[in-house]
């Protein structure tokens, strides 16, 4: 009988924990390309312990063959370039288009009406429109739906200033005359001013 695995010198074994998909340890096949029972009870129940999980919160993984994957990089390339081609099934305007931009570069309301001129209350109108559109609750699946969706389809985005120019406006040189310090004089209890 010949060895499927006779590409790699030794499987690796990787212990990954369900929940997280964190590889926590590995073990080698022994010399025979036989998986070390022993050896991996052994590690697999002193990290149980120090984690306080269970064996059944951990997956083994082994590394595939190179055969087994030829073609796989050139497939997916080929469909993630074919993804990217689609443009997005939802229509903007050109103002959802800039507000959208506004809110991808993690702009509040205000600072979008600033940049485009227009009120709050119209950038309002805006968000929810685009809400509407992408069938999404909140922002941050409105920004997370909208770059899966519009992948190289959007105009130019938006001219945004830095924060710090943002935050400032500019600073005048009318300051009005100071003025005399006056000073809080005691007095006395029954002291009066005449």
């Amino acid at each position: 009988m010949t060895n499927s695995r006779a590409s790699f010198n030794r499987d690796i074994f990787f212990f990954y924990e369900k929940t997280t998909g964190v590889a926590h340890f590995h073990v080698e096949s022994g010399p025979d390309g036989r998986f070390p029972v022993d050896q991996a009870a052994g590690l697999l129940a002193m990290h149980c312990m120090v984690r306080g999980q269970s064996p059944n919160d951990y997956i083994v993984m082994v590394q595939a063959a190179q055969k087994t994957l030829e073609g796989l990089t050139e497939k997916a390339d080929k469909l993630l370039q074919s993804g990217k081609s689609v443009r997005s099934q939802v229509s903007l305007t050109r103002r959802e288009e800039e507000v959208l931009s506004g809110l991808m570069n993690s702009l509040a309301n205000k600072e979008i009406a600033s940049n485009l001129n227009l009120s709050e209350r119209t950038v309002k109108f805006h968000v929810s429109s685009l809400l509407a559109k992408f069938r999404v609750r909140g922002r941050m699946e409105l920004v997370r739906e909208a770059s899966r969706q519009t992948a190289g389809a959007m105009r130019m985005p938006m001219p945004v200033a830095p924060r710090e120019a943002r935050a400032f406006g500019p600073v005048g040189k009318d300051y009005p005359p100071a003025r005399p310090q006056v000073a809080v004089v005691p007095l006395a209890k029954r002291q009066m001013m005449a």
